[in-house]
């Protein structure tokens, strides 16, 4: 296949992960452009917090829903839903994270992907 219609389609599967995030008032949005790290295990991570585990379930349920809507793409497996602290949405090309505040500081994994090209998504709110 070819690596520009790839790239296109892991771009726009990333964003519409951020308009499904930004559906349920996910905060602090940030998408790690993986694409030029050659130890990265895909294209994107889309990393955003809830303030409460009922809410990043709902956020999660809310990026599942918006991403088979819209494009047609359902996640390859989901981790995390039992507790609501972080719930990894993997879509092979993109890993959707979403986190409750406090682990999302505790992993930090804007850090530990620090080389990543990142964009930070205004919150709606």
């Amino acid at each position: 296949m070819n690596k520009e219609l790839v790239d296109n389609e892991s771009q726009n599967l990333a964003d519409t992960i951020v308009e499904g995030m930004q559906e349920n008032k996910a905060e602090d949005i940030v998408i790690l452009d993986l694409r030029e790290i050659d130890s990265a295990v895909c294209d994107f991570f889309v990393i955003c917090s809830g303030e409460s585990s009922t809410q990043v379930d709902g956020i999660s349920k809310s990026v599942t829903r918006y991403a088979r809507k819209e494009i047609g793409e359902k996640p390859w497996n989901i981790e995390g839903r039992t507790s609501s602290e972080w719930v990894l949405l993997d879509y092979f090309s993109v890993v959707a994270h979403v986190f409750h505040k406090e682990k999302r500081t505790f992993f930090d994994l804007e850090d530990l992907w620090a080389d990543a090209k990142r964009t930070d998504i205004p919150n709606l709110n």
